[in-house]
């Protein structure tokens, strides 16, 4: 199957070409999985939301356009999501310490167990003999995608039937979904398994993995049953205390700044760049972040693709002076590079994209120390859409579904 292209191009044809399935067919269809290279009633724009060549506050503003805002309510819904999760890890961060310490914990105990180790290469092959799942884990290392609803049965089975730890199923996804994000991923394994709304696991059932796949496959009640127990009492201690959003220094005009460019937000045409005193542009790559496992080469190139675009599109932005700034690309191979790479061109400041939880932030925080003892800021924007939504992430997505009208009528759609 041929890659999707990894450019804002490709990603506003995407769009337009769904468009006229945004509203009620989408409501009404959203929940079928057709299989792979048939998932034609979802938008798959996910690759391309989650390094905002395509921004959240643009897909919905399309959508409303063409159909309004209640006949477009589920996709906006959907969207919605993303947002939900974002901030709610934001605001608890210590969620995301959990499942990447724990993970390393979980590995290591995969390694001292051959009879586990042996038991997730099957599932992760797709080669457990429960059809559905073995086509879906399949699908997932093939394509890069799976269907929402795909993802949630693969999920419930893997904790439930099959018994596997759970950030070791995350962290497979994370490693080969094309839209893998920590928030969304991390999130969406921890409400399957019941530590997300406590004492509400999913549950896969055959009815409707039959009903939903339009009868592709119809497994037995029996060979999914696993139980009704959740994964509460692994975490006794429940979830942590909300915290405020972390506070982020905005970018000061006229001190020599370098522009930093991640996958975490690929639309940089959208912020203030002539304001800054640009003397560099480092490109930094993250997908290899994701996992202390191998992440898939298709995630990888993905990303490259998507950064490549990101500089093309400000190239005008960089010109100055009658020269043009060439981006480098740079790893941040020790935590003090980065602050070795600014002082070396006498930079103050970098300036970039605000970073969400995950690794590509637990990296950037352990380079900070070193960028302040060179007295050199680090500075983020934070976007509006951002801004607006993530403070309601508190509890369920509920609170944020409510305000959507409101969100909808401010910030969000500008």
């Amino acid at each position: 199957m041929r890659e999707p292209v990894a450019d804002r191009l490709a990603g506003l044809e995407r769009l337009r070409d769904f468009l006229p399935r945004m509203g009620r067919r989408y409501e009404a269809e959203r929940n079928i999985d057709r299989g792979s290279g048939q998932h034609h009633a979802v938008s798959t724009l996910s690759p391309w939301i989650r390094r905002r060549l395509l921004t959240e506050a643009e897909v919905v503003d399309a959508a409303i356009t063409a159909h309004g805002a209640e006949a477009a309510a589920k996709f906006i819904e959907e969207v919605f999501w993303r947002g939900y999760f974002k901030g709610w890890l934001e605001q608890r961060p210590q969620v995301w310490t959990r499942y990447r310490d724990g993970l390393s914990a979980d590995l290591a105990a995969l390694e001292r167990d051959p009879v586990l180790r042996a038991a997730v290469a099957r599932a992760e092959a797709g080669e457990t003999g429960i059809a559905c799942f073995d086509a879906w884990a399949r699908e997932l290392v093939e394509t890069g995608y799976l269907h929402n609803h795909a993802r949630m049965w693969f999920a419930s089975i893997w904790v439930f039937t099959l018994r596997l730890p759970w950030r070791i199923g995350a962290d497979l996804f994370l490693r080969h979904l094309l839209d893998g994000d920590p928030a969304s991923n991390t999130l969406g394994w921890r409400w399957v398994a019941g530590l997300h709304t406590r004492g509400k696991a999913y549950r896969a059932r055959a009815g409707n993995i039959a009903t939903c796949t339009g009868g592709r496959f119809t497994p037995r009640e029996d060979e999914l049953d696993g139980g009704e127990e959740g994964l509460e009492a692994s975490e006794p201690d429940g979830l942590p205390p909300l915290m405020p959003l972390r506070a982020v220094t905005a970018p000061r005009p006229g001190i020599p700044s370098a522009l930093l460019i991640t996958e975490e937000d690929c639309r940089l045409e959208d912020f203030p760049l002539s304001t800054l005193d640009l003397r560099a542009v480092a490109v930094l790559s993250a997908s290899q972040l994701r996992s202390p496992r191998p992440v898939a080469p298709a995630v990888c190139r993905f990303e490259q693709s998507a950064l490549t675009d990101a500089v093309a599109r400000i190239a005008p932005a960089l010109s100055r002076a009658g020269s043009t700034l060439h981006a480098e690309r740079i790893v941040i191979d020790r935590p003090e590079t980065l602050a070795r790479w600014a002082a070396a061109k006498g930079l103050r400041q970098i300036v970039t994209p605000y970073i969400p939880r995950g690794p590509l932030h637990d990296r950037l925080v352990e380079a900070s120390p070193h960028l302040a003892a060179a007295d050199i800021t680090f500075a983020e924007w934070r976007r509006g859409w951002d801004e607006a939504v993530w403070p309601h992430a508190t509890a369920g997505f509920f609170k944020v579904k409510e305000r959507i009208p409101r969100l909808l009528a401010s910030t969000v759609r500008r």
